[in-house]
Order: C-alpha cells, then sequence, then structure tokens
C-alpha cells in the first residue's frame, strides 16, 4: 500500500487527543465523528444552544445569531477540514476553528455584559471553550510534526 499525504482516510492520534477511542495507546479515527475535538465542539454547540433560548437573549437576534453560527463554525470546520482528505487542508480547518472558538468567548463576555447570562454560566462555557481552544492547539501542533507516513494511510489500492 502506498502512502500518500493527501488521503485522510484513516487518522491514528495519541489518546490524549481522542481519549474516548483506545487501541494499543494510539486511536484511529475513520470519521470526523471519532474525533475528540469534533465531539467537545458539539458538546458545546449544544450548550450554546440551550443558553440562547433563554429570554433575554432570544430578544438578542444579532448577538443569538452570531454566537450560535460561531459555535456552528466550530464543529462545522473541524469536519469539513478532516473530510478535504489532505493534512495540510485539515491544519488549515482546524485553524479556523480555533478562531470561531475564540470568537464564542469573545461574544460570551457580551452576554455576560448584557446580563443574559450570569457569571457561573459564563464562566462554565468560557472554561470549555478554552479548553476546546487548547486541545485544537495541540491537534495541530500534533498534525504539524507528526511524520506523515506513519499517520496517513491511504485508502486507494496500489
Amino acid at each position: 500500500m502506498q502512502v500518500d499525504d493527501t488521503s485522510l482516510a484513516f487518522l491514528t492520534l495519541p489518546n490524549p487527543l481522542n481519549d474516548d477511542i483506545k487501541e494499543n495507546n494510539m486511536a484511529t479515527a475513520q470519521q470526523f465523528e471519532d474525533l475528540g475535538v469534533w465531539q467537545d465542539s458539539r458538546e458545546m454547540v449544544r450548550e450554546i444552544y440551550r443558553v440562547t433560548k433563554q429570554r433575554a437573549f432570544q430578544r438578542d437576534f444579532g448577538l443569538r445569531d452570531q454566537i450560535t453560527r460561531a459555535a456552528t463554525s466550530t464543529m462545522s470546520n473541524i469536519a469539513e477540514g478532516f473530510e478535504r482528505g489532505s493534512r495540510k487542508e485539515f491544519i488549515q480547518f482546524l485553524n479556523i476553528a480555533k478562531g470561531s472558538n475564540g470568537e464564542v468567548r469573545s461574544q460570551l463576555y457580551v452576554a455576560l455584559d448584557l446580563e443574559y447570562i450570569d457569571e457561573k454560566t459564563f464562566n462554565t462555557l468560557k472554561d470549555s471553550a478554552l479548553k476546546l481552544s487548547r486541545r485544537v492547539a495541540k491537534f495541530i501542533s500534533y498534525l504539524q510534526t507528526y511524520p506523515s507516513n506513519s499517520r496517513v494511510r491511504s485508502s486507494r489500492k496500489p
């Protein structure tokens, strides 16, 4: 089987990046849903939508739309980058996802300042967003430094 850096048919990850798939201290992601960073971003989307359903938030269409779009963008860019197939594009989309996640954090401050959310909710969501941001950054670093031929196996037959 020939190794091809343009194909991410199988992506082998160390467990700290994806701690819910365990296989000899390594994890193999065959689809974006297997990625821990995507799963974390999905949870963030759920929480942002839950919070924005509250009465005070519902009247601020602009902020509600912006924060839900940014949270969804984080999750979607992780998925799209994985599906693109090349490591370079995947890293590019992970960087975009990290930026969208930063946008969510910034908008949480606006929600707090406008008293749409209380301090406890703010801190919980901000901490989750920071954790996700650090995890995406570690994932990017891993993808940039890990030897491409050991990590990516082509799904094409020779």
